[in-house]
């Protein structure tokens, strides 16, 4: 595979790949953040034998959540609940767009993401099957009705990995909504250890802010 570090323009979207030449997986790792972070991940999860695939302007409130809910903080935005039109567009057009400027048809697609791109990816192996391994990383799994999401569906594929992780700080908040997160991270995590996935579940310390790449390069260490 040649080195690749560029940024693809695919609609509206700019994507940032990342390409070690000397890569022997074919296992691509696709996430939603800042293509300028993505040089310090890499660095951080260095080892990593996997191609490196950020994908930003997108509106996380409006995109990455499931249905709508109101905002969690007040100055904030309510969630729109654009994910099911968002993971249409990521599955039909920019994946396909990236493998092909790849060359690569990978045997393992990771989703992974922190905070609300946790939940998204959590929530994306409900709605398709495209993705073998997935991360939750101080996922906003507090999500208004998540919980009983997934008591009442199944993936459409288990996943061969599912990794969580989340701050020992982050359940201790005066915010009852998000005073849930540990018990549903731990709920989703057990699911899908009972229906066959390899999975774990990690506290680390410090609140939802704290050491936010550190905590995802460690996931995807785990994951690849």
């Amino acid at each position: 595979m040649k080195k690749m570090n560029k940024i693809i323009e695919i609609g509206k979207r700019h994507v940032t790949v990342m390409a070690d030449p000397k890569a022997t997986s074919d296992s691509i790792i696709y996430l939603h953040m800042a293509g300028a972070e993505l040089s310090d991940l890499a660095v951080k999860q260095a080892g990593v034998d996997a191609v490196l695939v950020a994908i930003d302007q997108v509106d996380w409130n409006r995109e990455l959540s499931p249905w709508p809910a109101p905002r969690a903080f007040k100055g904030g935005a309510d969630f729109g609940g654009g994910a099911d039109a968002y993971l249409t567009e990521l599955t039909e057009t920019i994946i396909p767009a990236v493998e092909a400027s790849l060359g690569l048809t990978p045997a393992c697609r990771v989703l992974a993401g922190y905070s609300l791109a946790g939940l998204f990816a959590l929530y994306a192996i409900y709605r398709t099957d495209l993705f073998t391994r997935v991360g939750s990383i101080s996922g906003s799994l507090w999500y208004d009705g998540f919980g009983d999401f997934i008591l009442k569906n199944q993936p459409l594929q288990i996943p061969e990995r599912a990794y969580f992780s989340l701050g020992d700080k982050e359940k201790i908040t005066r915010n009852s909504r998000l005073g849930v997160v540990e018990d549903q991270t731990i709920a989703a995590e057990q699911q899908l250890c009972s229906l066959g996935a390899e999975t774990i579940f990690e506290l680390n310390p410090g609140n939802h802010f704290d050491d936010a790449r550190g905590r995802l390069a460690r996931g995807l260490q785990w994951l690849v």
